[in-house]
């Protein structure tokens, strides 16, 4: 792993920005639900994207095993600060299966993005 804090951070930032996006987007939620679920799987993919290029990006070529480290590092974290927020306790008052199936399985697209990018970074620098 090349920065272990760094991870972190952007973990961070990669719950952070579409947290943002969720809260302006919200009044959606129930007039427009399959509009919101649009703009909140994009506003996922997109920050990936960006940090996942923020991460790799100093470094030449990258390591598939560390793309795929680093993207479930900031899956865990979206899950463990998103999910007691949104859970029975919160105030959107949802099951952990009802978390998973509408908000978690949308973080999924994390690791998958961070993945791809160090396998193309690999690929591009001959490994």
């Amino acid at each position: 792993m090349r920065s272990w804090r760094r991870a972190l951070g952007l973990g961070v930032i990669a719950w952070l920005a579409p947290f943002v996006v969720g809260f302006l987007a919200f009044p959606l939620r129930e007039s427009a639900r399959p509009l919101f679920e649009s703009i909140m799987a994009v506003a996922v993919t997109a920050t990936a994207v960006v940090l996942g290029l923020a991460y790799f990006g100093r470094h030449e070529g990258g390591r598939v095993r560390e793309g795929l480290l680093v993207g479930l590092i900031w899956f865990a974290i979206c899950v463990l600060i998103d999910a007691p927020l949104m859970l029975v306790g919160g105030p959107m008052k949802m099951s952990l299966g009802a978390y998973m199936a509408d908000i978690g399985l949308t973080y999924v697209c994390i690791p998958v993005v961070t993945l791809g990018l160090a396998a193309a970074r690999a690929r591009g620098a001959g490994r």
